[in-house]
């Protein structure tokens, strides 16, 4: 879903084939939009799985996950913000944490996508 603090923002579902990045709204709330239209929420089902790419390295040290992650994105029960990723070891984070620029895409729908994730893998960005 959207966190209750993107509510004031234009949002959409996620759609087959597009890549994401976490984004900071101007509330100062971080969701996930397109690239190419980041004043729009794009809103992800809980118990989804998102494939995360370029994840922070001071954050995969503390969790002990790698740059390259499989997440489920889940509802949080408690704390300012209630969406969040639930990484493979077990740890579990809000997405707020993240940061910025963190790219994710819907592993099922990764096939469209998958030429543009290997290229933000190796640290190039295809976008201008």
């Amino acid at each position: 879903m959207c966190d209750y603090s993107l509510e004031m923002y234009a949002s959409r579902p996620a759609r087959e084939g597009e890549v994401y990045q976490t984004t900071r709204f101007t509330s100062g709330s971080l969701g996930l939009a397109s690239p190419g239209d980041c004043g729009t929420a794009v809103c992800v089902q809980y118990g989804t799985q998102l494939e995360l790419v370029n994840l922070p390295p001071a954050l995969c040290a503390e969790l002990g996950v790698g740059s390259r992650e499989i997440v489920v994105f889940v509802r949080l029960d408690a704390g300012d913000y209630r969406d969040g990723v639930r990484f493979s070891n077990g740890r579990v984070i809000a997405l707020q944490r993240l940061g910025s620029g963190v790219r994710a895409a819907i592993p099922q729908l990764i096939e469209a996508a998958e030429p543009f994730m290997r290229t933000l893998a190796h640290g190039k960005d295809l976008v201008a």
